[in-house]
């Protein structure tokens, strides 16, 4: 699990920047074998640009988190409540490649339950690309497929995704 150089905490406004560098660093390792580099580069200036990422707190209410090892981030996840009761949503949980494989994300997840649970959660929902690597390991912690979904985001462009759950535990 995480070792004692390792923290999560809340992020906020202050984090925008450092949420972006590390998009920009997790994304071409993530998708650049799935998605053509203009998509790839659409997507990252969408979703991850200062203004985008303050809209995504402030108006849209998603909480982030970072993950640090000596104060210096190394992954991040947010997530927030549907309009459907009981029901929140994973927007992202990136860590970087060499950072993989050592528990962080189930860190992630766990401080995410535990955030969402007092809340009135009974189920946690995320969509992945179909053809992301992440859906061993979301299968792993307990999520399942629920249905498939093209979503459009601009530009003539898609995310092919999986929708997935898995139940708050208690």
């Amino acid at each position: 699990m995480m070792d004692d150089s390792l923290s999560i905490r809340p992020g906020d406004l202050d984090d925008i920047n450092a949420i972006g560098f590390l998009a920009q660093q997790i994304w071409p390792e993530t998708y650049g074998d799935t998605l053509p580099a203009e998509q790839l580069n659409y997507m990252l200036n969408l979703f991850y640009n200062p203004a985008s990422l303050r809209k995504q707190m402030l108006d849209d209410k998603h909480q982030f988190l970072l993950v640090e090892e000596e104060e210096e981030p190394i992954g991040f996840a947010s997530w927030g409540a549907m309009d459907e009761p009981g029901v929140f949503k994973l927007h992202k949980l990136y860590v970087l490649p060499g950072q993989q494989g050592k528990g962080l994300g189930r860190s992630m997840l766990q401080f995410i339950f535990q955030s969402i649970r007092p809340l009135g959660a009974k189920t946690l929902r995320l969509n992945v690309n179909r053809y992301n690597k992440a859906r061993r390991f979301y299968e792993r912690m307990g999520f399942a497929v629920t249905k498939e979904e093209d979503v459009p985001i601009g530009n003539g462009y898609f995310m092919n995704d999986y929708v997935m759950e898995v139940a708050v535990p208690s």
